[in-house]
């Protein structure tokens, strides 16, 4: 799915019955993008009074994953509910790294799961894991079970390790853990999308932005399986104190970079 803008408004909405016209009205409303919006909106839409509300939410400036109401990630359609985060293209690399260091894990577990669309990729790909995903939002906890449930997966709710089974201590071979890392003081700066779709809880990640990676490192290695590994997004700025933040916490760190995803995700494993 291409990157998504954020348009502005028009005074008036006319009804869409064609092609032709959605992508007028996209366009209008400064969707760089609008003709392939205007394709998945007209593949999502059952009627015409769909495809003319779909219009209208993407025009007032919904993010378009809302207003389908689903995501591609990894070739998969994920379920995506209003006021959970919106999986990103480039957190796709945080998974093929997963898969990577690895590819015969038996136990998964997204934590931050958001609409659980990292757990469930990673199930896919691994086949026949058992797989629990958490979060702190009662929201995202609801979408996540709608996408995990054909894979045999458990979504719990709490904050962070505090959510999961005390029986996966010492179990989990990939812990996944897409962390909210955007500074306090940059979250007013991030696009009309996030900010006023997304829930603060996903994207702030304190004065540095590493609050809850470092809670995360913390306590990372006491619930890894040996040779269990726990990966993180982060930024570049951010990589270097993120890799030291694992070593603290007792794992072996490195980071990887994907700089056609402008993605930078951290890797820790047990010592």
């Amino acid at each position: 799915m291409p990157p998504l803008p954020s348009p502005s408004a028009p005074s008036s909405l006319p009804p869409y019955p064609s092609r032709e016209a959605v992508v007028v009205a996209l366009r209008a409303a400064g969707c760089v993008f609008a003709e392939d919006e205007a394709d998945l909106v007209l593949a999502t839409a059952r009627t015409a009074d769909e495809i003319t509300a779909m219009v209208e939410r993407r025009v007032a400036g919904l993010p378009l994953e809302l207003v389908v109401g689903w995501a591609e990630f990894l070739g998969r359609r994920v379920v995506v509910d209003p006021g959970v985060f919106v999986p990103r293209r480039r957190t796709e690399f945080l998974v093929g790294q997963a898969l990577a260091q690895a590819p015969h894990a038996s136990v998964v577990v997204d934590l931050c799961c958001g609409s659980g669309a990292v757990g469930a990729a990673l199930a896919s790909a691994l086949g026949g894991v058992e797989l629990h995903a958490a979060d702190i939002d009662p929201v995202a906890v609801r979408c996540a079970r709608r996408n995990v449930a054909a894979l045999g997966g458990h979504v719990h709710a709490g904050d962070l390790f505090a959510a999961l089974p005390g029986e996966l201590r010492g179990r989990i071979d990939i812990l996944a853990a897409n962390v909210p890392y955007v500074p306090t003081g940059e979250v007013p700066l991030l696009p009309a999308e996030a900010r006023e779709h997304e829930p603060l809880t996903a994207l702030d990640g304190g004065a540095d932005g590493l609050d809850v990676l470092r809670r995360v490192a913390g306590e990372a290695a006491g619930w890894l399986a040996p040779g269990g590994c726990v990966l993180v997004e982060t930024s570049e700025r951010q990589a270097a104190d993120a890799v030291e933040a694992f070593r603290r916490g007792g794992l072996t760190a490195r980071p990887a970079v994907d700089e056609e995803l402008y993605a930078h995700v951290v890797i820790g494993t047990t010592r």
